[in-house]
């Protein structure tokens, strides 16, 4: 798409708004960023824009921002944002930043999306398919560390893959985004707080990632969850499936603690549960899902088995931390919902002194509250759902009031006996406490290496 002389006004002033403002520049836009955040937080950002002579605002978004072509929206802008409102009112285009870096792709895009399992997914995707002699980059919405599309998008060559972690907010605003490889591998109640209450919103979104699909063009779906699938209306793009329950004729299944892929009802199976170094039911239906990838791309089983084999799995998603005197330390940070929190407590067979709370996004624990009455000793409820948290537990098991996640570490070194874990998951966002998932990953694991 021809962008020379057009304003583009982008809204976020953090990993994608800088990358896609670069992009823009690049192919002769004038780029304006804005974010409504405070200056002091964003000055590395300020003096990439300073550097490179980009225009910028902080603190406000002022109507400059309307003086455009058209917007590109960061997915950590909400739809229902003032300035997105505004914009909508008069009738200016948006755009999120992965179809925005769509534009300019050579090369092929698999999309991961989904509520639980997209970070694990996309990394051990785009592993497998370097680790197999093929050229893949990761992106998209992975971890405040990772790289937003736009940065990588020309790096790619026409044989390239980029492989993105697709979030439900990037997809929101999407137009001719078309991905080679569409996969969903769940969907379950999630940012409630961001689709008016309505799972039906949040499930068109991520349903979203199909619709410019055609006949060469393949999508992945979970057959053992009816929400991955039951809402696509396309109905030319190919349809692979994974399961771990029963036996699908095209796309990967799990049989008698094997991975096979199926293709005309004729099974082959590649590797071993035990095989994996990532543990937990949830990462086998993860593997299965590329499986499925690597496998329509006619990669060699026994390459596809080798990488599974020496992936190690991604930062604060069940990440072991240290185990002092008998009880081990779970880091699961990146559990941002409740359905991740099922998917750990289902990980594990000791008991459990559980860290629970955060940023509530609308949460319902009745989807956890037989594993915690069967698993967790007690819970350490902190930030600010702490209250919701404590209410709906103390009478399954005992819950304790923490103001800092330091303060539930150092508490738990003291009653945690051996042959227990503590396990960090915290079925909420961090925001209310800190800037990231990964900050709080980083503030248990350094409490947790700080204990004697």
């Amino acid at each position: 798409m021809n962008i020379d002389g057009k304003k583009i006004s982008i809204i976020g002033a953090v990993r994608s708004g800088i990358a896609a403002a670069r992009l823009a520049k690049r192919f002769g836009a004038v780029p304006f960023v804005s974010d409504s955040g405070d200056e002091s937080k964003l000055a590395s950002s300020i003096k990439v824009f300073q550097n490179e002579n980009i225009q910028y605002e902080t603190g406000s978004h002022t109507n400059r921002i309307f003086d455009c072509d058209f917007i590109v929206t960061s997915p950590g802008v909400p739809s229902n944002s003032e300035v997105l409102m505004k914009a909508k009112q008069n009738k200016i285009k948006i755009v999120s930043e992965i179809e925005f870096a769509s534009w300019f792709c050579k090369g092929k895009i698999i999309s991961i999306t989904g509520t639980n399992g997209k970070t694990t997914t996309t990394s051990l995707c785009s592993y497998t398919l370097n680790k197999c002699g093929l050229v893949s980059y990761t992106a998209g919405n992975i971890g405040a560390a990772g790289t937003a599309f736009s940065e990588v998008v020309l790096s790619a060559g026409e044989n390239d893959f980029i492989v993105l972690e697709t979030s439900s907010f990037q997809l929101d605003y999407i137009d001719s985004f078309k991905p080679n490889f569409a996969v969903i591998l769940n969907i379950t109640p999630d940012h409630l707080d961001r689709y008016n209450n309505s799972f039906e919103e949040y499930k068109n979104s991520k349903y979203a990632v199909t619709k410019n699909q055609d006949k060469n063009d393949f999508f992945i779906f979970n057959a053992d969850d009816e929400n991955s699938f039951s809402g696509i209306t396309n109905d030319s793009v190919k349809k692979l499936s994974f399961s771990l329950k029963k036996e699908v004729d095209n796309g990967s299944f799990y049989r008698n603690e094997k991975l096979i892929f199926s293709q005309n009802s004729r099974g082959e199976e590649i590797c071993s549960a035990k095989d994996l170094q990532i543990k937990g039911e949830h990462n086998i239906a993860n593997a299965l899902a590329v499986l499925g990838v690597a496998k329509t791309l006619g990669i060699a089983s026994d390459k596809i088995k080798s990488a599974f084999q020496s992936f190690e799995g991604v930062e604060h998603r069940l990440e072991f931390v240290r185990e002092i005197n008998g009880v081990k330390y779970i880091n699961d940070s990146k559990a941002t919902n409740v359905d991740s929190v099922w998917y750990a407590l289902r990980s594990f067979n000791q008991p459990l002194f559980l860290i629970l709370g955060g940023k509530d996004k609308g949460n319902d624990y009745s989807r956890i509250k037989d594993l915690v009455k069967d698993k967790v000793k007690k819970i350490y409820a902190i930030g600010s759902s702490a209250p919701k948290v404590y209410d709906f537990f103390k009478n399954i098991v005992e819950v304790e009031l923490q103001k800092t996640l330091e303060d539930c570490v150092y508490k738990a070194r003291k009653e945690a006996q051996p042959g227990t874990i503590v396990l960090l998951s915290p079925a909420c966002a961090s925001f209310d406490m800190f800037d990231s998932y990964e900050h709080r990953g980083r503030v248990f694991k350094n409490a947790v290496n700080g204990l004697k």
